[in-house]
């Protein structure tokens, strides 16, 4: 866990290399790039399901960042500016046939333990899965951005859209579902949800 001053820092630093941009040293994007192409991409997967798609999107998202960081007001982190540009442009991407999955969907499990414990992670995380994606999609977004993209209420209010008290009601919510659908699970799901 980094510090208040570590995290402070980062954002510093992203401020700085934006306004670097922006005054012509276009190259210097690629650091901003580097720093949040993973989590961009992952956003990509979670609203459209297939590699080929989440690059499309990934860039895209870049480019339109790239395009309007002159407009990059500081008053937010620049990670939740890019997220709502991200956000937006996968809502306006996405037909309201396809749903949202959730990015707990690509979580890896380490095969770093035994063959019992791995097996156990597995079903854990497949439990977790069809729980999350039989949550409303409003939830299912809440709940990804708060626990996946570590981003505050206010941050995720400003991504998308959705008043803060919303939100709250909305990860509450979606954890109250959660823990009684996975009541079953408490000895294999390491940690819980709390």
């Amino acid at each position: 866990m980094t510090s208040g001053e570590d995290f402070f820092q980062g954002d510093d630093e992203d401020r700085a290399i934006a306004a670097q941009v922006v005054s012509g040293q276009k190259e210097l994007f690629r650091l901003l790039i580097k720093k949040y192409e993973r989590q961009v991409y992952g956003m990509g997967m979670s609203f459209f399901h297939n590699s080929e798609d989440a690059s499309d999107f990934t860039q895209e998202v870049f480019l339109k960042t790239f395009r309007n960081l002159s407009r990059f007001e500081g008053r937010s982190r620049l990670s939740t500016w890019l997220y709502k540009i991200a956000y937006n442009t996968a809502i306006n991407s996405v037909t309201r046939k396809k749903d949202y999955h959730s990015l707990v969907e690509d979580e890896n499990i380490p095969d770093n333990d035994t063959p019992e414990r791995n097996l156990l992670k597995k079903l854990a995380q497949d439990a977790i899965l069809e729980a999350i994606t039989g949550l409303p999609e409003r939830f299912r977004v809440c709940i990804d951005l708060f626990f996946f993209y570590d981003r505050s209420y206010q941050e995720i209010e400003a991504i998308t859209g959705y008043p803060v008290n919303t939100i709250k009601s909305h990860v509450f919510r979606a954890k109250k579902i959660l823990r009684e659908k996975l009541a079953g699970y408490q000895g294999s799901v390491e940690g819980g949800i709390n």
